[in-house]
């Protein structure tokens, strides 16, 4: 019987009134809260289409000194596609999460018009460059997390191909390094080409990765965290069981020195460790897995002149030695700059020159937005951010079978961790590794991937608000 508390329930059925009654409003109040859900979502999606639409109008107005209609047209198509999301998740996922489809559609939104923006600070006003790309791109991301939606009936299937995920997440690592398949951008190998279409398979490896780590881990829980020796008060684990941890490093390892991508690198080892943390509680395997890669990235700086040159332009980013020399530090202090540029409140969109900075698209398109919205506007983003890992931790920690808790808790921190590799590089914060900003940056590869992410993760809280405990909340 539902609790007087619940001020969204129905009226309380009075005691006597036998189980017809009782078994009645129960399926009112089941029928009621996901309809309550997917209420709030279209209102919240309605927003989030005026939020775009706005930001896209300012560009123009900025840049051009009016609006221009074409673009509208194709950022309406978008909005159809994700309303036709929306009434898959009526149907299909009927207690998703209300909050993570608005959450990315601002978060994409706002990247189209930066990158638009961008485009026409280049001279391209019809939308022919990056800004018509990162549009199909959208679409064709939204279409795939539908798919997921609809052929994914349960979550609890992907456990059973655990191993098949792993082998694929080393397959899609390593064709970058395949002859004549693997193709070489700013210096890091990490795309392939075929004919003129070029795709970063690595993006889709770490989804299949985390699905093999929740798999692995629930099966492997018991021996990593109940047996180990005690050192200074902290169990560490047995030799034997080091073997997951130290082919991942390997793998880590060999991300940085053949592909030279040491963001990927720290991402993907980041993943293992928070997962095998959630699933055995143990801090020692943080601590072991932080000084083995801190051991690994040292090395890496004295053998790897492309390590070396992060860290150098990260240390010496302001000296004139360093920032005039090619492949220096220049691309980092216009970045900066740009950020100081906007200060609090921005020059505003289109008003600001987001262009001076190489790469404003993709690897620094945080500094373009924080040059034209200011300290305000990144504020916003973050917080977007840390409400979509929050929704996602949330999602995690309500599940009631371990390898959902993991799935949810490992591709949320994927998220999570990417934004802080991200924009701790952009702000000096941490060396700068060249990841992309999710749904934000321009790049086809980083959009499917993460859209893919959301739908997994609509998909995760929709089974967890169909069990008994999470029907009325």
């Amino acid at each position: 019987m539902p609790s007087r508390s619940n001020s969204d329930t129905a009226q309380q059925i009075p005691i006597d009134a036998g189980p017809r009654a009782n078994f009645t409003e129960s399926i009112r109040i089941k029928l009621r809260v996901p309809a309550r859900l997917r209420n709030l979502e279209l209102l919240l999606l309605l927003l989030a289409f005026v939020i775009d639409a706005g930001a896209v109008a300012l560009v123009q107005f900025g840049a051009l000194g009016g609006i221009h209609t074409s673009i509208f047209y194709l950022l309406a198509a978008l909005g159809i596609l994700i309303l036709v999301l929306h009434f898959v998740l009526r149907v299909v996922a009927t207690n998703a999460d209300p909050l993570i489809l608005p959450i990315i559609t601002v978060l994409n939104g706002l990247g189209i018009a930066m990158i638009y923006r961008l485009d026409l600070a280049r001279g391209v006003d019809k939308m022919q460059g990056d800004g018509e790309r990162q549009i199909i791109w959208t679409a064709l991301a939204i279409v795939l997390a539908l798919l997921v939606i609809v052929v994914i009936r349960n979550h609890r299937v992907l456990q059973r191909y655990r191993y098949v995920a792993m082998f694929s997440g080393i397959v899609l690592l390593l064709l970058p390094m395949i002859p004549h398949l693997g193709h070489t951008i700013n210096g890091a190998r990490l795309w392939i080409r075929i004919f003129d279409f070029t795709f970063q398979p690595g993006e889709l490896g770490k989804i299949a990765l985390a699905i093999f780590f929740a798999g692995y881990l629930v099966t492997a829980r018991d021996s990593l965290s109940m047996v180990g020796t005690k050192v200074l008060g902290m169990t560490l684990p047995r030799a034997r069981d080091l073997g997951p941890i130290l082919v991942v490093f390997a793998a880590s390892m060999a991300v940085l020195i053949f592909q030279k991508d040491l963001g990927t690198s720290l991402l993907y080892f980041g993943l293992f460790l928070v997962m095998i943390y959630v699933a055995t509680g143990r801090a020692s395997w943080i601590v072991l897995g932080l000084g083995m890669f801190a051991v690994g990235a040292l090395v890496a700086n004295q053998l790897l002149s492309y390590v070396n040159g992060r860290i150098t332009g990260w240390l010496d980013a302001f000296s004139p030695e360093y920032y005039d020399k090619e492949g220096g530090s220049f691309q980092l202090v216009q970045g900066l700059f740009g950020l100081a540029h906007g200060g609090i409140i921005g020059t505003g969109l289109g008003s600001g020159r987001p262009d001076l900075t190489p790469l404003a698209s993709s690897d620094y398109i945080i500094s373009a937005l924080g040059e034209e919205l200011g300290l305000v506007g990144l504020f916003a983003i973050l917080a977007l951010y840390l409400l979509f890992v929050s929704r996602g931790f949330r999602i995690g920690f309500a599940g009631q079978d371990d390898f959902g808790r993991l799935l949810a808790v490992g591709l949320s921190f994927v998220i999570a961790l990417q934004v802080f590799i991200v924009i701790g590089g952009v702000t000096r914060v941490i060396p700068l590794t060249g990841l992309t900003t999710p749904f934000l940056a321009a790049g086809g590869s980083s959009l499917v991937a993460n859209w893919i992410i959301a739908a997994l993760l609509l998909r995760l809280s929709d089974s967890v608000r169909s069990q008994p405990r999470a029907v009325i909340e």
